[in-house]
């Protein structure tokens, strides 16, 4: 009960944080989803920096090191570090700049603008919208495995993510993004500060690294745990595309909008890598030295899983190969890890850290809350129609309405929390990321080729949904002279061997390109609107 109780503290403080936010809120719409554009540097960094590190960051890049070793940290983290900062200072401040200038609180509203649109607009929305649920959903997912695994099962998987839910509804329809951004900032110092101390509490009660290292290096089926043998370069190389769907996540693009300055953007920029490298490298690490945790029973019940679906996994039914996929993930190993070699008052207040991190679906709630009221609500003439009182109002109703759909789907959501997150959210967003650059940079864009791009994003992952869904054992699906073209793989789907967030983002290129370039340009007023430097004020 001791680090079950310190959790429910935590969860306690940061519900009041919102709470607290709220006193000292506005009554405005901008006050409520945008915090009046006042964000400070260091706020803006932390609380745009915890809203990109969900559960996805903590339990899921430490199960997929637990399942494939070490290359997890350059899958993700190496190209997120480099990709990321840069989307954040050519995209971030950009959107900015326009938000500043025109009044823009979300990425549609520029986008109606700049192509001269309405109801593509509209249908972006709902693009957006559809892709983000799956993230909201792993962040629930999160919970109710951090819950129950702190708990020792006290608490059931349902329950947690109920806790966690109802938790961060509360807090976010209270405080909107202020509450939001101060409770991230919070949780950011937390998860933050507890990683380094994770590693070394977790590596003393093992008995140090080196020596689980080296007794993985005389294993020869351990040993590829520690090199890039078993991912091939197209595998690699697809992880390139995925960083980029972070800047055209809603919640990410809108916290663009909050910052009071463009200087805030200088320190995110230079800071925002070493801040992944103090949150990936101990969740990989420590998922990757979990194979040698085999004194610990969950642990070992995994690794056995795993191995009987590697033996005889083509000649098992579906149901006996999910339910082994079940047993063999990984997302609770770094709660196990705490449990066998953290004190009890200890692993509470890191298993507080890792709370921190999984609850970041609160800025995911706020930006399809945001959207639904300005590109759906207001748009269509629901503010001018009730007032900008009924619009806070309803954004608040859709924050309880999203999380309850959140909740119910992630009880019955199949997969790793790491592979339902890559397979959608990740894929969808990437490909929409050609839109944000055509929209902010590329003068010849047209709002018929942003529709073309946004109607093979929502195609092609519904096409992935469907084929995952009905082909469910690993094996060749299509193969034309000799070449393997689409394949069913134990993690998802591979096209020519690379996974489907290549060939679906430079196809999406290609479309916002090919129909711009075929179909008539904005109005030269429009143009210079967005591409014109605003002129200086008159010295009075």
């Amino acid at each position: 009960m001791i680090p079950t109780l310190l959790v429910f503290g935590y969860l306690a403080t940061v519900f009041y944080i919102g709470i607290f936010a709220f006193r000292h809120s506005g009554q405005g719409a901008e006050d409520f989803f945008l915090a009046g554009r006042s964000l400070g540097t260091t706020v803006f960094l932390l609380s745009l920096f915890g809203t990109n590190m969900t559960a996805f960051t903590i339990l899921g890049a430490s199960g997929h090191a637990f399942a494939n070793g070490v290359v997890t940290f350059s899958l993700m983290a190496s190209s997120s570090a480099i990709v990321i900062p840069l989307t954040l200072f050519f995209f971030g401040t950009r959107l900015w700049a326009l938000g500043k200038r025109h009044g823009f609180i979300t990425p549609v509203q520029m986008m109606r603008d700049r192509w001269e649109c309405s109801h593509i607009g509209t249908f972006i929305t709902l693009a957006q919208t559809a892709f983000l649920v799956p993230y909201i959903i792993i962040s629930v997912m999160g919970g109710g495995t951090a819950l129950s695994a702190i708990s020792g099962g006290l608490i059931p998987y349902w329950a947690g993510g109920a806790v966690v839910a109802i938790v961060v509804m509360s807090y976010v329809f209270f405080g909107g993004m202020r509450g939001t951004a101060w409770v991230n900032t919070f949780q950011t110092i937390l998860f933050l500060s507890f990683g380094s101390v994770t590693i070394v509490v977790i590596g003393y009660g093992m008995g140090g690294f080196a020596p689980a290292v080296e007794t993985m290096l005389t294993d020869a089926r351990q040993a590829v745990m520690l090199t890039r043998e078993n991912t091939s370069m197209a595998y690699f190389v697809s992880y390139l595309f995925i960083p980029l769907s972070s800047i055209a996540f809603p919640h990410m693009s809108i916290f663009c909008l909050t910052a009071k300055r463009m200087a805030s953007f200088k320190k995110t920029v230079v800071l925002y890598p070493l801040c992944i490298m103090a949150v990936w490298l101990p969740s990989v690490f420590l998922g990757v030295m979990a194979n040698r945790a085999t004194e610990v029973p969950g642990i070992q019940a995994k690794l056995e899983a795993r191995a009987t679906l590697a033996a005889q996994g083509p000649a098992l039914v579906a149901e006996q190969r999910d339910e082994l996929r079940q047993k063999a993930a990984g997302d609770d190993i770094l709660l196990l890890l705490l449990d066998q070699y953290a004190p009890l008052w200890l692993a509470g207040l890191l298993g507080a850290g890792i709370m921190a991190a999984v609850m970041a679906s609160d800025s995911q709630i706020l930006a399809l809350s945001t959207m639904v009221t300005e590109d759906l609500f207001a748009y269509y003439g629901g503010k001018e129609r009730f007032g900008e009182a009924l619009q806070v109002f309803t954004g608040r109703a859709f924050v309880v309405g999203v999380t309850v759909v959140a909740y119910v789907i992630a009880l019955r959501a199949p997969g790793a929390i790491f592979d339902v997150a890559v397979q959608y959210a990740f894929t969808g967003y990437a490909a929409m990321c050609p839109l944000l650059w055509a929209a902010l940079y590329w003068r010849r864009s047209t709002k018929w080729g942003a529709l073309a791009a946004a109607l093979w994003s929502v195609g092609a992952v519904a096409a992935i949904a469907v084929f995952q869904a009905v082909v469910t054992a690993p094996g060749v699906v299509l193969r034309l002279g000799g070449v393997d073209v689409i394949e069913r793989t134990a993690r998802g789907t591979s096209i020519l061997g690379f996974m489907p967030v290549a060939p679906v983002t430079l196809i999406s290129l290609v479309l916002v390109v090919g129909v711009s370039l075929a179909t008539q340009a904005p109005g030269a007023e429009t143009l210079a609107r967005f591409f014109s430097r605003p002129r200086a004020a008159a010295p009075r």
